[in-house]
């Protein structure tokens, strides 16, 4: 290929990629097209010749769509560390991740230096039904090794069509041999709140994530805690522990959505950005699900993003008591944009601010009693129970609880 044919290919790749913003930002119509300017042609024609270059001279053979979705890649990730080209494995990873539904047999894993550990196997799925137990190694699927190179590219063989087949290899360390278990994939449901009754009129809820049914979760746990305490004591529930620790973010609006379950009025976040979309402003609506009873937010430094909206919403309303670490400081947005097959770039486009103004990002928020904690508390699986005896941090939080009076009257 000619570096005049490179390129117009590149100047092509680009006009491609505006056309995919536009469409992913729904930005249509917007914008008159511009023709590229002299700097654009020099620095299309500068990357042509690393490319020719790179062609040419680089040891092994590079397929030319290859070199350009690298470059497309290292474009984006050089903008911050927060933006991300996603090809369509990877978009449908971020999809899974916000939905919380995905195909598959059910098993929440870690990794661990390139080995895949259970943590536990999710209720009623194929995993559970099975046996698989939390702390099996999974070493092969489907007969083929897992690839301690490719770890992410082993996990996702597990998913596929509802209906269809996997075979897991596991490990087991009571085992001499390995078990196999040939597993039939189903529809799953992540689910991303977890909740029990601490004390007699005490509630606590665990938000691992922020996805698109997590306000729908928090309502329905938060209604089964206040059915649980009545049963037990006649009484509503006297306050609640909402745990958001190492909760790493997720969907903005469901962030909006879970503070505005605990807010009568007022700004839950503003954002700006250069688009007319990535501005913008989020109120609460009238009603608390709790009707002023007491609230306690669990917060560290793997509390980010939608979590630190959370806490920095009921922190400036003085709706909740926040208690634990400072959180990670991740006060921007990031839109996920779809492009052509399947793919979709994940950008930044706006910076939050919390209801009373302030930018959280790189410094977060800081709780108003500070408990730092080196407990190892239930995170990992959502069927855990909660560390009463060692979790510093949950228990300060009872502690506030018990010596905190209702903070609002009844919602009318």
């Amino acid at each position: 290929m000619s570096l005049k044919t490179r390129v117009i290919l590149v100047i092509t790749v680009g006009t491609v990629m505006g056309l995919g913003l536009s469409f992913g930002g729904r930005m249509l119509a917007q914008r008159e097209p511009s023709l590229p300017s002299d700097l654009s042609w020099e620095q299309a024609r500068l990357f042509a010749e690393v490319m020719e270059r790179v062609k040419h001279d680089y040891i092994d053979d590079i397929d030319d769509r290859d070199l350009v979705e690298s470059a497309i890649r290292g474009m984006v990730a050089d903008l911050d560390r927060h933006s991300q080209y996603l090809d369509a494995d990877e978009y449908e990873s971020i999809r899974i991740s916000t939905t919380g539904s995905y195909s598959g047999v059910g098993i929440e894993v870690s990794t661990t230096d390139g080995a895949i550990i259970v943590i536990a196997p999710i209720d009623g799925t194929p995993a559970q039904y099975a046996g698989i137990r939390s702390g099996d190694e999974i070493i092969a699927i489907d007969n083929i090794s897992v690839d301690k190179d490719n770890i992410h590219e082993t996990i996702s063989r597990m998913r596929g069509r509802a209906g269809s087949h996997v075979i897991v290899t596991i490990a087991r360390e009571d085992e001499v041999d390995p078990l196999v278990f040939n597993l039939t994939r189903e529809n799953i449901h992540v689910a991303s709140v977890r909740h029990e009754v601490l004390e007699p009129e005490f509630g606590y809820v665990r938000i691992s994530q922020f996805t698109e049914s997590t306000a729908g979760e928090l309502r329905q746990a938060i209604d089964t805690l206040t059915e649980d305490v009545n049963g037990k004591t006649g009484s509503k529930m006297g306050g609640l522990v909402l745990d958001l620790r190492n909760n790493p973010g997720g969907i903005l609006d469901s962030a909006i959505d879970v503070s505005d379950l605990f807010l009568d009025s007022g700004i839950i976040v503003t954002a700006d950005g250069r688009t007319p979309e990535s501005r913008f402003s989020r109120d609460a609506n009238r009603g608390d699900v709790l009707n002023g009873a007491a609230i306690v937010v669990l917060v560290n430094s793997g509390s980010a993003s939608a979590s630190e909206i959370v806490a920095g919403a009921l922190q400036d309303h003085s709706r909740a008591t926040i208690l634990g670490t400072t959180t990670f400081g991740k006060g921007l947005v990031q839109t996920v944009m779809p492009l052509s097959k399947g793919r979709a770039i994940k950008l930044t486009t706006s910076r939050y601010y919390t209801p009373s103004g302030d930018s959280i990002h790189e410094t977060g928020i800081a709780p108003d009693i500070v408990i730092d904690s080196e407990a190892d508390f239930a995170e990992g699986s959502m069927n855990a129970g909660v560390d009463r005896e060692h979790d510093r941090q949950l228990t300060a939080a009872i502690a506030v609880l018990r010596n905190q009076r209702v903070m609002h009257t009844n919602a009318k």
